[in-house]
């Protein structure tokens, strides 16, 4: 299938995310679709799976101008997505979820549901258990069960939407060789993604997009530097990071235990001091999140001991772990980071700490004019926070912080985000850890951990290493220890 976008223009009120935007997909071609944070990608991508409406410019289909009412419409026609965030039932299991893509009446034959489903994973080299909740799934799982959902629905084009972040370099792997399948089969593949590495490693025809106009196309072989120009107007220059004296412990564990139904995080010990930033390296699923809700008061300590400024906090309540000045940032930000629904001013009238019964709307509503303005946040008070982009979504959380804290525990605090945006949320880091805020964060990526962390743990099986300077460590080494070796 060949695909034309024509004059694309989409508007949300005086947002415009897309502003006369053409582009061609070549059937059985991978194309890449690049851009910061806010640049109007996925706004674009949603048009064309038939998510959202256009208002102005045409959709042509192999010659054929089409107008989708709905995603349904698009997927007959061929035309199937992939969100950064798995729209599938957690609490349903796989076989369910992969069933809710047949198009078969009341009645759906399991049985030739099930072989189906095995055949495309064998095919692709999945390993997705028909049994198993989806909810116990990694990322990259999901995303794997998505695929072989949409190729069952019969779709001639995938549209990806930064379907690397939160996944593990292995899942990653796959992933690039699942797409390279599907485009040497003939199906047109649409990868959305900030990042040049992959971009450069998997597409071979690129279009740029920039607040909302297309910047610049490329073709193989791409130039990174070019890509940046067209990203961004302008070459970035290279990070900073500060040297900051380290104060007081702020968290000690001493053997602590975390047990949950999937894996069992045990003997860790580990001292954080103010100012210092802790990074947890390792494969999706190895302990990392465990670890890090029981460190906020989420998840509770099976054994040893958890202090928060030399308090026992092992069975205290998450209100308790608030007072002390601690807060977790989750990676699913509509999930369970903020709420669908609300809009930023709403938030903020949530996170206000109040002493009475009564909500102080104007309070809220000049707290959210100004980080909407200090944090660099397109759009308004009354924007419902779904209709932000990834960037605005973590910038707009990370507002919704207290000006003082002591321990800040971040899950992906860049995931989906672009070059600038990455490096704007770690100056904020970086200055909360110039004011004594002790930081512990998990990411996939491994050049952000060893940039921006002072010590290192790596996760392995739920086993975990000691403590590691992270200037003695290279991404080589990091590897090898995250795969359970020495190198």
């Amino acid at each position: 299938m060949r695909i034309e976008l024509d004059d694309i223009h989409r508007t949300f009120g005086p947002v415009r995310a897309n502003d006369g935007v053409s582009l061609v997909v070549e059937s059985g071609t991978i194309h890449g679709l690049l851009g910061e944070n806010g640049a109007g990608k996925t706004t674009l991508m949603k048009v064309l799976s038939g998510y959202q409406s256009h208002d102005g410019g045409r959709i042509v289909l192999d010659g054929q101008p089409v107008r989708f009412a709905s995603p349904a419409e698009a997927i007959a026609r061929g035309i199937g997505m992939l969100h950064q965030d798995p729209l599938d039932f957690p609490t349903l299991s796989v076989m369910d979820n992969y069933l809710l893509g047949w198009q078969r009446g009341l009645l759906q034959g399991r049985g030739a549901a099930r072989n189906s489903l095995r055949a495309v994973c064998q095919h692709f080299g999945f390993d997705l258990d028909p049994d198993a909740l989806t909810g116990s799934l990694t990322i990259g799982e999901r995303q794997q069960l998505e695929i072989v959902r949409l190729l069952a629905m019969g779709v001639q084009v995938i549209i990806l939407d930064e379907p690397t972040t939160g996944i593990s370099a292995p899942q990653k792997v796959l992933l690039f060789e699942t797409l390279r399948s599907l485009a040497s089969e003939g199906l047109s593949v649409i990868f959305v993604s900030h990042k040049l590495d992959e971009v450069e490693a998997l597409c071979s025809q690129v279009t740029v997009l920039r607040r909302g106009r297309v910047a610049g196309n490329a073709s193989a072989p791409l130039c990174a530097g070019n890509l940046v120009e067209m990203m961004f107007g302008q070459c970035l220059s290279p990070a900073t990071r500060n040297a900051v004296p380290q104060g007081d412990v702020v968290l000690e564990l001493e053997d602590v235990s975390i047990h949950t139904y999937r894996l069992n995080v045990s003997h860790v010990s580990l001292q954080v001091r103010s100012g210092e930033v802790i990074g947890l390296a390792g494969l999706e699923g190895s302990g990392q999140r465990s670890l890090m809700q029981a460190c906020a008061g989420i998840q509770r300590v099976a054994y040893g001991d958890l202090r928060i400024a030399g308090r026992e906090m092992s069975q205290q309540p998450y209100q308790r772990f608030l007072e002390l000045g601690v807060r977790f940032v989750p990676a699913a930000r509509l999930e369970e980071g903020m709420a669908r629904g609300l809009t930023i001013r709403e938030h903020f009238a949530l996170a206000t700490e109040g002493d009475g019964l009564f909500v102080r709307w104007q309070e809220a509503e000049g707290r959210a004019v100004q980080m909407i303005r200090e944090f660099g946040i397109v759009g308004g008070p009354g924007t419902y926070v779904e209709e932000l982009s990834g960037g605005n979504q973590q910038r707009t959380l990370l507002a919704l912080l207290p000006d003082r804290l002591r321990l800040l525990i971040l899950e992906h605090p860049t995931r989906g985000l672009d070059i600038e945006s990455t490096r704007w949320v770690w100056s904020k880091l970086h200055r909360r850890r110039e004011q004594g805020t002790a930081i512990l964060f998990t990411s996939t990526d491994l050049e952000e951990l060893l940039e921006n962390s002072d010590r290192l743990l790596v996760f392995s099986g739920g086993v975990v290493s000691a403590p590691l300077r992270a200037a003695d460590v290279t991404c080589e080494d990091l590897g090898y220890l995250i795969g359970g070796r020495q190198r």
